[in-house]
This record gives C-alpha cells, sequence and structure tokens, in this order.
C-alpha cells in the first residue's frame, strides 16, 4: 500500500467517521466463526507486533473480539494536544496500522484500531488533508482543487468569494425567468404536523403517490432509521435475534417519538443525513448492489458528502442532550459501533449546518393550513422559503444551492414546480456571467398596509432569528433611515480547519 493511497483511504474513513469499518468489522464478527477463532488465536501476535513500536504501546490488551467494547477503550485513551506531537502520533498509528493491514484480513481489526487512533487527533478530513500535504503533494491539491470540481459545470455555476462568505456566480448568461439549474434534495423532511397522514412522500415530498420513491427512501435513509432492515446489502446482512430487533424498534419508537415532540426539521435531516452517509459507504462495499446511494456532486476527485457538508457556514447550535442520546441510540441499534459517529461535537456541527442551510420546498403559492407555533417567535424554526415557512411543505438540503447568500432584491428563486423536492433555480432578472446568483431567504414582499419601514424591519428580524445576520443588501441600505447603522454581524461560522486550508 503506498504512502498516497493510504492517506487518501486514511482520509476517506474520516469522512464517514467509523461507517465504513464499523460495518464491515461487525458483519464479519456477526457471521464468521473462523473470523472470530482467528482473531482470539492472533491476540498475542498481534499484541507483540505493537509494542514494538512506541507510538502503538497503548494497543496491548485491546479485547478484538468486541468492536464496541474495543471502540471505548481507545476512546478513553489520552491524545496529544500539541501540533507537533499530535503529527507525530497520527504518523505512527498509520504507519502501524500499515504494517497490520500488510499482514492480511485477520489483522483488519486491529489495523483499523490505529487508524481510528489516527482518526482522534485528526477527526476532520480537512484537517486531517493538511498534515497531509507535509508529505504528498497531490493530497494538497486534492483540497485546493475541490471548487474546480464542485459544482459540477453541467449546473451553469461556480463557487466564489466575492466577499466572505463564498457564494454562487452563474457562468453563462440568463433571461429573466430561464432555468439555471436543477438539483435534488440530499435528504428531505416532511413538516411534522403532515407526518404520518399519507399525503405526501415523505422522501421526495410530493403530494399523494409515496410509492414512487419507495426504493430510494429505503436506500438513502429510511432501512436504517424507521424500519427493521437491516442498512447492510442484503449479500452482507446477518441474522439479527428477537432481542435484537425488539431493542432497535424500541429505539426507533423513541426517536419517532422525540422528532414528533420538537417539531422541527433540522434533527430529522441530521439523521437522514448521517444514515445516507452510511448507505454510500456500505454500497462502496460490493460495488453496483446499490444505486444512487451516494449524489453525484463533483466533476471528478474523490469528494463525499461530508466534503459538502463540512464547508458549508452552520450556526453554533447546542443540541439537546436527550436528542444526541436517542439518536446514537438508534444507530447503535441499527448497527453496533456506528453511534461513536456521532459525538456531541459533531452532532452540534450537524445541525448547526442542516438549520443554516436546509430551504423550504413548497408547491404553488404554498399551503395555508399549517398550524401556527406555539413557541417564541424568536424560537421558531426557519429555512430558506421566499413565501415564508409557514408555506412549505418540507424541508430539504441541497449541496450547490446551500451557497446561495440572501438578498431582499434576489437576482433568482427557487422553484419546486415539479411537484417534488427537486430545486429549479430561476432567473428573476437578465443575468450576465460571473454575476453573483441570490434568493430570498424570507418573504420580502411589503405587505398590504405595511410601511417600508415595517416591511424592512420584518424581514430583517426574520433573518436576525433564523441565520443570525444583519442583512447587507442595496435594498435595505437604500431603505435605511440611519437608526440601525453600525457594523453589521454575522454570526454563522466555517469550521477554522477549513479557513486554514483555503485562506479564509
Amino acid at each position: 500500500m503506498t504512502k498516497t493511497t493510504t492517506m487518501l483511504t486514511v482520509a476517506g474513513i474520516a469522512v464517514g467517521g467509523l461507517v465504513a469499518y464499523a460495518v464491515y468489522f461487525d458483519y464479519k464478527r456477526r457471521t464468521d466463526a473462523n473470523f472470530r477463532k482467528q482473531l482470539r488465536k492472533d491476540k498475542k501476535r498481534v499484541a507483540k507486533s505493537q509494542a514494538s513500536s512506541e507510538a502503538s504501546a497503548s494497543s496491548s490488551g485491546v479485547d478484538v473480539n468486541e468492536l464496541k467494547h474495543a471502540l471505548e477503550t481507545v476512546k478513553q485513551e489520552e491524545v496529544p494536544t500539541t501540533p507537533e506531537e499530535k503529527e507525530k502520533y497520527f504518523m505512527a498509528q498509520v504507519g502501524m496500522g500499515e504494517q497490520l493491514c500488510a499482514k492480511g484480513p485477520t489483522f483488519n481489526l486491529p489495523a483499523a484500531l490505529c487508524f481510528y487512533r489516527a482518526l482522534r487527533v485528526y477527526p476532520s478530513p480537512v484537517e486531517l488533508i493538511i498534515v497531509m500535504q507535509l508529505t504528498n503533494m497531490d493530497v494538497k491539491e486534492r483540497v485546493e482543487g475541490y471548487y474546480d470540481c464542485f459544482p459540477p459545470k453541467v449546473m451553469n455555476v461556480a463557487v466564489k468569494t466575492i466577499e466572505v462568505p463564498k457564494t454562487l456566480v452563474c457562468t453563462k448568461d440568463f433571461e429573466a425567468g430561464e432555468l439555471i439549474y436543477k438539483e435534488e434534495a440530499i435528504v428531505t423532511a416532511l413538516d411534522s404536523d403532515l407526518q404520518g397522514k399519507g399525503t405526501h412522500c415523505n422522501h421526495c415530498l410530493r403530494s399523494l403517490d409515496p410509492s414512487k420513491c419507495l426504493d430510494k427512501a429505503k436506500t438513502h435513509s429510511q432501512s436504517l432509521l424507521f424500519t427493521l432492515d437491516s442498512p447492510l446489502p442484503a449479500a452482507l446482512a446477518p441474522t439479527i435475534l428477537p432481542a435484537a430487533r425488539a431493542a432497535r424498534d424500541e429505539a426507533q419508537q423513541a426517536f419517532a417519538d422525540y422528532l414528533k415532540k420538537r417539531q422541527k426539521a433540522a434533527p430529522q435531516l441530521v439523521a437522514r443525513f448521517i444514515a445516507r452517509q452510511v448507505s454510500a459507504e456500505t454500497a462502496k462495499m460490493i460495488p453496483g448492489s446499490v444505486k444512487g446511494a451516494e449524489p453525484v456532486l463533483t466533476d471528478g476527485g474523490d469528494y463525499t458528502l461530508y466534503d459538502h457538508l463540512e464547508r458549508l457556514r452552520y450556526l453554533d447550535l447546542t443540541p439537546p442532550e436527550e436528542e444526541t442520546k436517542i439518536l446514537r441510540e438508534v444507530l447503535q441499534h441499527a448497527l453496533p459501533g456506528l453511534e461513536q459517529f456521532v459525538t456531541e461535537e459533531r452532532h452540534a456541527t450537524y445541525l448547526g449546518g442542516m438549520s443554516y442551510n436546509a430551504f423550504g420546498v413548497y408547491f404553488g403559492e404554498g399551503r395555508n393550513d399549517k398550524p401556527e407555533p406555539a413557541e417564541r417567535p424568536e424560537d421558531v424554526e426557519k429555512s430558506r422559503t421566499p413565501l415564508g415557512t409557514q408555506k412549505q411543505v418540507g424541508a430539504g438540503f441541497y449541496a450547490v444551492s446551500s451557497y446561495l447568500n440572501h438578498s431582499c432584491i434576489p437576482s433568482a428563486r427557487p422553484s419546486f414546480d415539479k411537484g417534488t423536492s427537486e430545486l429549479h433555480l430561476i432567473a428573476n432578472r437578465p443575468l450576465k456571467a460571473g454575476d453573483e446568483l441570490t434568493v430570498a431567504y424570507v418573504d420580502v414582499t411589503q405587505k398590504e398596509g405595511e410601511s417600508v419601514d415595517e416591511a424592512r424591519r420584518r424581514r430583517r428580524i426574520e433573518l436576525v432569528r433564523g441565520w443570525r445576520f444583519a442583512c447587507t443588501c442595496e435594498r435595505c441600505a437604500q431603505e435605511s433611515d440611519g437608526s440601525d447603522e453600525g457594523p453589521a454581524k454575522d454570526e454563522s461560522k466555517v469550521s477554522d480547519v477549513v479557513k486554514r486550508a483555503e485562506g479564509v
């Protein structure tokens, strides 16, 4: 295994957290008696080999027959804190992992534990790749070349830095009313009051006939989160004991009850996003077995779903402890070891990313029967919906459209005229190549009986409550009476590792 291959492999593991090897080793541990026997037989020999390296001394004593116990044990180990110590520790663990991989399949588990130790000091894919710049220029090019591959050129847009944050610009001319691009949602969440009524598809949010999306829904997230079907491809799926099925059913019911109580889209979007990552990783284990598990979002490049989410802006949110606990239990009972992927920090980042970037899906002029929220106005969940969140039937997360910034005089608008969650971006006015594409996150129309000042104040309050920034668009500036002048605040964030990687 070459150093380049190893580094990209480790980066791939980082993207999916524990997904890839949790799937593989749980499958082998539960279904292959010879595999378990060989692990016990080789345990002493592996420990002896590991002890020969100072950096891997902490590996001794790991119970390789129980993946969950092994990961918990590693999780309790102290890790270096300084950049120099981290780099040394990381390289030592990767080196030991390479050595163990070379010994054959029976050493895959201890090798994976070495990689997991390495990933604990660099849990972010981008930060991991920055470290690899010191030893491999191909990896450096992978980081810097991300926006050369994303978005796909067929979408007629590119990500540019006009002002912080990054934004979308069109790469060709468009007339008013012309379609700029189409984009399917990576994950969706039907509004809580429509759940279980059978009026809309939980996957594409279309009215009535949900059977059209049944296979896609099961592939992407439904099987893992809301059914007792195995999240593994059929060829790898082990036999589940009745007690395990009952525990999984109980965990899923608790999760469903929690979502109903919370009545927010973001927790479900997060869960479905994680489930789709699992689907993408398991699909790689048997090429061709699951089609469409991972969307094609780049023109080449080895990028995954986490690469796209990690580069986006997010809100600094703290999910309720109960929410993290329930989600972890759903993942644990679906595939033991998978719950390790959902740390409090990662869960908070995912939740903040979905809350900041989700679009509201609406059809026509929107719905008029959505119950009024009982929460305080500042606590009501918002999504990017030019008709207002009350008009949507659900929310969706879109990798490309997440780069669309807000303007009260938007150059484009999202449309869902297909009757599904597929987003069509339509030009509001003639556009030239290089023009910035903006949309309205809130209803920016002036209502009957509203003064200009009242309309401005209403939309700016909604933006602060939903996205925590003060609008600086041309319309807001022109309509200002000067009373709210001051430094424009934007509390949304981008990860520190992305800042360092991209020089933000």
